[in-house]
């Protein structure tokens, strides 16, 4: 890893040593903000971010993230963990607690157009992306000069109908020996099998061409020429076995007209796709989204 790079989350989880998020999904009834704000106090932590959303007060769903300062948080953890399963067994939580020093690792699967991939590498070299890149994965050797430049591993893994078995077994073998903790497709264009995306629950994010649901798969631009749309868009979403449908997480659109042809469409398309995959990813890492059925919250 790039030394200026090093240093940057070095100096992030040093800064950061002792935050902690927790991320709340449970069914909606009264006290449960005062339980949880109680909890902190008692360990001596203290809220410095706080977002909450109701989909109903009267039998709907409860979601909250609090972000929070405590004092000698490493040796807390465990303590913590131990501690809050007794409130979320009394509210039937789903919940997540994570420690913002424990800086995440992820793998980025790219094919041959790299503006993702670009602006990905761009943020995480500023520090705007606080994460380990532990391996880039692609199915062609496009990108290998740029990321063996900044000292990441880089593996190319010929991907086709005819071996995709074969392919994701090395890519699954891979992901585990590197301890990834969220795969970014960033333009990969390949579909996964339903044993992959099993193995990564809502660890997979995608960048898809379209303002989704429209143009769903293929060659979205092409379609939406044809169609003579006004406005495009992108849309990054969590990978799911249905194609294209999974949780939506970020989207944005600009506007267009009949003087633009394909080709200006995929130039106008790119620099969507680059920012909305960025704030995706930025946003899943910083623990801000929340998976709720087929749709998320945003926090």
């Amino acid at each position: 890893m790039n030394n200026d790079i090093f240093e940057k989350i070095n100096d992030f989880k040093e800064k950061r040593k002792n935050r902690g998020r927790l991320l709340i999904n449970c069914p909606d009834k009264p006290g449960i903000v005062a339980t949880v704000s109680k909890f902190l106090f008692e360990h001596d932590a203290n809220i410095i971010e706080s977002s909450q959303y109701s989909t109903n007060p009267v039998g709907g769903n409860f979601f909250i993230r609090i972000e929070f300062e405590c004092p000698g948080l490493a040796g807390k953890k465990e303590e913590l963990r131990n501690d809050f399963r007794r409130i979320a067994e009394t509210f039937q939580m789903d919940w997540k607690l994570s420690f913002v020093s424990e800086i995440q690792k992820i793998a980025i699967f790219v094919s041959r157009e790299l503006h993702c991939l670009r602006e990905l590498l761009w943020d995480w070299q500023s520090g705007d992306l606080m994460a380990e890149i532990a391996l880039v994965v692609s199915n062609h050797e496009d990108s290998r000069e740029i990321i063996e430049s900044l000292g990441i591993p880089f593996y190319y893994i010929p991907a086709s109908k005819e071996n995709r078995a074969e392919a994701e077994q090395k890519q699954l073998q891979l992901v585990k020996k590197h301890e990834v903790d969220a795969i970014i497709l960033a333009r990969y264009m390949q579909i996964l099998t339903p044993e992959f995306v099993a193995a990564h629950p809502h660890r997979i994010i995608n960048i898809h061409h379209s303002f989704l649901p429209a143009f769903v798969g293929a060659r979205p631009y092409d379609r939406a020429y044809q169609r003579g749309v006004k406005l495009i868009g992108a849309t990054s979403h969590y990978v799911t076995n249905d194609l294209d449908e999974g949780p939506i997480i970020e989207q944005d659109i600009m506007r267009v007209d009949h003087r633009d042809q394909i080709e200006d469409l995929k130039k106008i398309g790119r620099s969507i796709e680059r920012s909305v995959l960025a704030r995706a990813v930025r946003w899943h890492l910083e623990d801000r989204v929340i998976v709720h059925k087929n749709k998320t919250i945003v926090f």
